[in-house]
């Protein structure tokens, strides 16, 4: 969804801390997508599982579709996210990682028609995945696809995606521009600013308080998820 840091942001002082691409990180970051092959297991019925894609797989995807080593982060800090969230829940933490991952495949191509954004994702995705991962991808540009957010992954897509723009804005702020100087308490004041990464959708973040996670604490979750892969995010 545009709004996100990594991506579109009305802040200049974003644009100008954010590195410009290089061939050197884009390198890096189809290194650090190359490293997991963890198996995605999706419920079937009763207590059977069944395996229909593996992560690997899904960075392929990826890379096929996504040149932008900023969208690339930017996904793989809603994955982290996600993941974070779904520990949080006691849900699939590999289907919501998933979800986080494959969400924008159809972002560089669907820049300048909105309306159509999550539609082709979801068309890249369907025999791949179960239906409630294909929903969740088209539930998170709900404002065109008309699939209307209902279930806790839907919804934690939704907020996962928006919140993550907050963080890394309010990182990039920092003096020495890291996560790890980023704090709770910094990110509910930046959050309280409207004029602070504006394109960041505050609505969408509070999102959380519907699946039962309090704004405070989802601002915990989702700071601890991406300090978690500093590294791979280069912050």
């Amino acid at each position: 969804m545009i709004g996100k840091c990594y991506k579109e942001t009305s802040s200049p002082l974003i644009y100008a801390t954010i590195h410009p691409l290089t061939r050197r990180k884009q390198r890096k970051t189809e290194l650090i997508m190359q490293q997991s092959t963890k198996k995605v297991r999706f419920k079937k019925s009763g207590n059977s599982n069944w395996i229909m894609l593996i992560r690997e797989e899904a960075l392929k995807l990826v890379n096929e579709h996504l040149k932008d080593d900023k969208l690339v982060k930017h996904i793989l800090a809603v994955e982290a996210i996600m993941r974070n969230l779904a520990h949080h829940l006691g849900e699939d933490e590999e289907t919501w990682g998933l979800v986080g991952l494959i969400h924008d495949l159809d972002y560089e191509e669907t820049i300048n028609s909105p309306q159509t954004h999550a539609t082709k994702t979801a068309e890249y995705i369907q025999g791949l995945v179960p239906k409630n991962v294909v929903n969740a991808v088209k539930a998170h540009n709900y404002e065109y696809t008309k699939v209307q957010p209902q279930t806790k992954l839907e919804k934690g897509l939704i907020c996962s995606d928006a919140v993550s723009g907050l963080i890394i804005a309010a990182a990039l702020v920092m003096p020495n521009k890291k996560l790890e100087q980023v704090r709770v308490e910094t990110l509910k004041k930046k959050f309280k600013d409207k004029t602070f990464a504006a394109s960041t959708g505050r609505d969408r973040i509070r999102i959380c308080e519907e699946i039962g996670v309090p704004l405070t604490d989802f601002l915990k979750i989702s700071l601890e998820a991406l300090q978690k892969i500093s590294d791979e995010l280069e912050l």
